[in-house]
């Protein structure tokens, strides 16, 4: 009887460890807002065009966060880091795809041809060390999706 009990008290402690979640990995303060990936009108590749297309960051935080190092990317691995900036406590930013002058609220990639798959992809937030922050992901549906 003394077997049996130690073995059911075993398989029980096991079961149990088995219901009780891991711990959440804590959420970052900046987060990816929203993915606009299918910019207005026809796919034309021209500048007004390719900036149609960004991701919007948000700082969820009461304190502003330095984002230099930072590296927002697509399922594909074409990459936007960050250079010197800081987004204000409770700011938002976007990331534009083509060119332009950098701003608090807009950052321009300088690419020349879009990033964002319209048929669906995957935006990777990650912080300087390499850490993901963030990631959002969407299909065809619509031209943007908050994330």
């Amino acid at each position: 009887m003394r077997i049996r009990l130690t073995a059911g008290v075993v398989a029980a402690c096991a079961v149990s460890s088995l219901l009780v979640p891991a711990p959440a990995n804590a959420a970052s303060a900046v987060q990816i807002y929203r993915a606009y990936f299918d910019s207005p009108g026809k796919d034309t590749r021209t500048n007004a065009s390719l900036n149609g297309e960004w991701v919007q960051l948000h700082n969820r935080s009461k304190t502003a966060r330095s984002l230099t190092g930072w590296k927002l990317r697509d399922k594909t691995g074409y990459t936007y880091t960050f250079g010197t900036y800081t987004l204000a406590a409770g700011k938002t930013v976007k990331v534009r795809t083509g060119s332009g002058t950098d701003t608090k609220a807009n950052r321009y990639w300088g690419r020349r041809a879009y990033v964002w798959n319209n048929t669906g992809d995957t935006a990777y937030l990650l912080t300087k060390s390499g850490a993901l922050a963030d990631k959002c992901s969407w299909n065809s549906k619509g031209p943007s999706k908050y994330c």
